[in-house]
């Protein structure tokens, strides 16, 4: 019994092995180049400089909250402005804006910050 349950393991964990290896990021074409996505619709950290420049020259005005820019912080409902993020920096359900002087993407529904553009 213990063989039978541990081949049905290895057999499982050797299937799901591409799928999760599939799920860490998605590649898409824009534009003749490869744009890769984070797995959670964020931004790579290999784009990550290219959009803090493309949000300087962009003259975003900036947005201050009293609390810390972080993760899972819901942003007001009013006074925000939330942009689309450039298709060459893939293909994202999220929108960015700039907080404290931070950019970050926030899924638009909620509000609520997804990634803090380091």
């Amino acid at each position: 019994m213990r063989n039978t349950l541990l081949a049905a393991v290895a057999v499982v964990g050797a299937l799901s092995a591409p799928v999760a290896a599939q799920a860490q990021s998605t590649v898409g074409v824009g534009g003749g180049n490869t744009v890769v996505i984070d797995q959670d619709g964020g931004i790579i950290a290999e784009q990550r400089p290219a959009f803090r420049e493309y949000v300087v020259r962009e003259r975003v005005p900036a947005f201050t909250i009293p609390d810390r820019v972080v993760i899972g912080t819901t942003l007001p409902d009013a006074g925000v402005t939330y942009y689309d993020v450039p298709q060459r920096f893939g293909s994202t359900p999220y929108r960015y804006t700039v907080v404290n002087g931070q950019t970050v993407l926030v899924e638009p529904r909620s509000r609520r910050i997804v990634q803090v553009i380091d």
